[in-house]
């Protein structure tokens, strides 16, 4: 066979060879290689994405499927220890077992404060709600039934304390419904009793022209929202904007690979040069972020001054920084083993495993959801309610856990890279070794091609 003939078998077909670009049919059977790989690659990722809802999505819909799961505690604390403290209490007690907000009796000796050290202990978190019946609240019903009084106000018996900014959702769709529910409960089945205790009372009359409100509302309560979410615009912070954090964390992520790969450092640099310029550039990169993602906040007057003065604007910022770097850092870890094809199916199960436990309390979600005490989000909304709102101060507990977050990334990174290295250097020698047998055939093939020349001569 001539050289000729071997050199016109080699070539593609002249269809293909002499094939204008841009001029397939999706279907044409000269596309069918290329068919092939993409809806292999569509439909492999799109049975991928199935996979991530049903494993993934649960976690999420399960933190809101049957919310509450479990009760919330609440105090009720009788400073009056007359009849009105007696029946309220008892009944309030008794109605919320029934409840996912179960009221527990505290002794007012617990609180040499009176009503005030007990709206200090739900400032500071030790419970969820606390009703007080107020002190000399039999003393001034009694007084206006003898003496009808005109300026009886049977809301001043009780009082409750909320604190909205702790959780807001809790606070307005399952605190305040209960608590008002069992009050007006309490309240109405009081009036009955005293309005039959005093049928027979020859002072009725008077008592229903002079102070008709001693007999139709004898008590009735007042709701103290002692730390009140009063800024709207902190949602941003508080929930929303952490997934945000999160997302720009993770363009951060992709940036920094893409320029690695661009510039080839990857296969270039040296194990611990990669490891320090992965570090220092997320480190800096979070830094600014964070810093422009804080005047964002300030921009639209969100308060910082509540807790910590003027330093909370710095707190906040840094808060952000350790936030992004203990959700970055992770993505950062995991890039060169998942690589960017597969990174964002993990970016899905980071996101909600965060969210799931930041709608609602804790508390009152199913026990497999106590895992969020530790996760990144919750201590960084945690933290941005004790700045903004000056609720209980776990701040220092917070930037704990984080920094723990951080560690444990900078840790994974520096143990995923060094396991990555290693697979490059042994498919970097299995090539090489490869090479060197081709060229040690391709050597051997030409001395003999060279004697059967001389031989044929």
């Amino acid at each position: 066979m001539s050289d000729y003939q071997i050199d016109r078998d080699r070539m593609p077909p002249r269809s293909i060879a002499t094939e204008k670009p841009f001029s397939r049919q999706f279907f044409s059977p000269i596309n069918a290689v290329q068919r092939k790989i993409y809806l292999k690659g569509l439909i492999g990722g799109c049975f991928m994405v199935i996979i991530t809802i049903f494993a993934v999505f649960p976690i999420y819909w399960g933190a809101l499927w049957k919310t509450p799961q479990r009760s919330l505690k609440g105090w009720i604390v009788d400073f009056d220890g007359g009849p009105v403290g007696q029946a309220i209490t008892t009944q309030m007690v008794s109605a919320s077992s029934q409840t996912k907000l179960t009221l527990a009796v505290m002794p007012s000796n617990n609180f040499p404060g009176g009503p005030n050290g007990l709206a200090r202990s739900v400032v500071e978190q030790h419970t969820w709600v606390a009703v007080t019946i107020n002190p000399g609240a039999s003393e001034r019903l009694q007084a206006s039934y003898s003496s009808p009084n005109p300026t009886y106000d049977g809301s001043d018996a009780i009082t409750v304390y909320g604190a909205e900014a702790r959780n807001e959702n809790a606070y307005r769709t399952l605190i305040r419904p209960i608590i008002d529910e069992l009050l007006q409960v309490a309240q109405r089945s009081f009036a009955l009793q005293a309005a039959r205790q005093l049928s027979s009372s020859s002072d009725l009359a008077g008592l229903m022209i002079n102070s008709p409100q001693t007999i139709t509302m004898p008590i009735s309560y007042k709701m103290y929202n002692v730390v009140p979410f009063d800024q709207p615009v902190a949602s941003a912070v508080t929930f929303v904007g952490l997934i945000y954090v999160l997302i720009l964390s993770f363009f951060v992520v992709m940036i920094t690979y893409g320029a690695r790969e661009a510039a080839g450092l990857n296969q270039n640099l040296t194990l611990r040069s990669l490891i320090v310029i992965r570090y220092v550039s997320s480190f800096i990169c979070y830094f600014f972020l964070s810093l422009f993602y804080s005047l964002v906040s300030l921009a639209f007057h969100l308060d910082f001054t509540q807790k910590f003065g003027h330093g909370g604007f710095v707190i906040f910022w840094m808060l952000n920084w350790v936030g992004m770097l203990s959700v970055g850092l992770a993505l950062e870890a995991l890039i060169p083993l998942l690589t960017p094809r597969f990174i964002p199916f993990f970016m899905i199960l980071w996101i909600i495993v965060n969210v799931a436990v930041c709608i609602q309390p804790i508390e009152a979600l199913p026990v497999i959801y106590r895992y969020g005490y530790a996760i990144p989000f919750y201590n960084v909304s945690h933290a941005v309610r004790c700045i903004v709102f000056a609720t209980r101060n776990r701040v220092g507990q917070n930037f704990g856990i984080l920094l723990c977050w951080t560690a444990i990334s900078c840790c994974s990174l520096l143990l995923i890279q060094w396991y990555i290295r290693r697979q490059d250097i042994r498919a970097y020698q299995k090539e090489q070794n490869h090479s060197a047998n081709v060229d040690m055939q391709s050597s051997a093939d030409t001395d003999e091609k060279g004697v059967n020349n001389r031989c044929n001569v």
